[in-house]
């Protein structure tokens, strides 16, 4: 199949990348690199380009004629998003616009949407499904939970079929460390955590101990990059089989706190780094797990890496392979 991945050479994009190419299908990345990197594309022909230039869009998908389009090009950061509203509504909001605007002139109908847990904000109840009523609490949980309503209405209106598929705390490299996280400011726990361990930051910052949790820090649900990839290709598969629009979290169903966390990743790496207690972040709820039941039963999905030691040990070993 022929699939245009915008946002491809970024971190969750590339692995699922990568799964694409490993299953044989035919791609094009069109990414900015302003997160991304060339060497994380393993597979298929960058596009250098910003959703924001409607020609080359436009021209891009006339050009490559996808069969379906996977979204991932976004702005991630929960904090930043507080700090800068409006360049997370333009990059999120006004850039997917574009797209949808691109892909209906070419065409082309089916899209994998990248969405996210923090459309729910602060849930009622843990774990929780795609029932709950959407409530962020933070600009960049807003800017997708609008982006799934935009998705919903065109839907209704045309042909245009989608999944949006919302991810709780993605972790974790590559196995064969070939690609992983490599963002210039790392933001991600686990990342920030085996930093630490390297001697790359002086400390661990645990941002809020009086959150209504086992031991007062914030508890998610952490999913490996991997398997979020292959759970990617089985609602594209989907998604074309049947022409059925749907909405699934991805996650693994319980959660781990920011202590669990730092102490699993001091067992790895065998480094007792220092942590830091600090007041909370704007825009941080207190935890986020997920009921993955529908994607399951929609799309057989069955994750290969639930083991939170696992996931630290593939992302350290990423780390590693990076030097300091």
């Amino acid at each position: 199949m022929k699939i245009l991945v915008t946002g491809g050479a970024g971190y969750i994009g590339s692995h699922v990348v990568k799964a694409l190419g490993e299953a044989g299908h035919q791609l094009l990345i069109y990414d900015n690199l302003s997160t991304g990197h060339d060497w994380a594309i393993l597979y298929g022909r960058l596009v250098p380009g910003d959703l924001a230039d409607r020609a080359l869009i436009a021209e891009t998908l006339k050009a490559f004629a996808p069969e379906a389009v996977m979204h991932f090009a976004a702005s991630i950061q929960v904090e930043e998003s507080v700090r800068k509203p409006l360049e997370y509504y333009r990059n999120n909001v006004a850039n997917t616009l574009n797209l949808l605007d691109a892909m209906g002139k070419a065409g082309i109908r089916n899209l994998v949407y990248s969405s996210t847990a923090a459309v729910y904000g602060i849930p009622a109840r843990i774990p929780v499904d795609e029932q709950a009523p959407l409530a962020p609490i933070n600009p960049y949980g807003a800017s997708k939970a609008i982006v799934e309503q935009i998705l919903k209405d065109l839907a209704a209106a045309s042909d245009f079929r989608y999944c949006a598929l919302r991810y709780f705390n993605v972790a974790g490299a590559d196995p064969q460390a070939r690609i992983g996280q490599a963002y210039r400011e790392a933001t991600h726990l686990i990342t920030r955590a085996l930093k630490a361990a390297k001697g790359e930051y002086p400390k661990l910052s645990v941002y809020g101990t009086d959150y209504p949790t086992s031991d007062g820090t914030c508890v998610r649900d952490y999913i490996h990059v991997d398997d979020l990839a292959l759970a990617h290709l089985l609602a594209l598969d989907r998604l074309i089989a049947t022409g059925e629009t749907f909405v699934a979290n991805c996650g693994y169903g319980h959660g781990y706190s920011v202590r669990e966390v730092a102490a699993m990743v001091k067992k790895v790496t065998g480094v007792d780094f220092f942590l830091e207690e600090t007041h909370r972040r704007a825009g941080d709820p207190p935890a986020l797990v997920a009921d993955s039941a529908l994607l399951r039963r929609l799309t057989g999905w069955s994750p290969r890496f639930d083991d939170l030691e696992f996931i630290i040990k593939t992302a350290w070993a990423w780390e590693r392979k990076q030097g300091k």
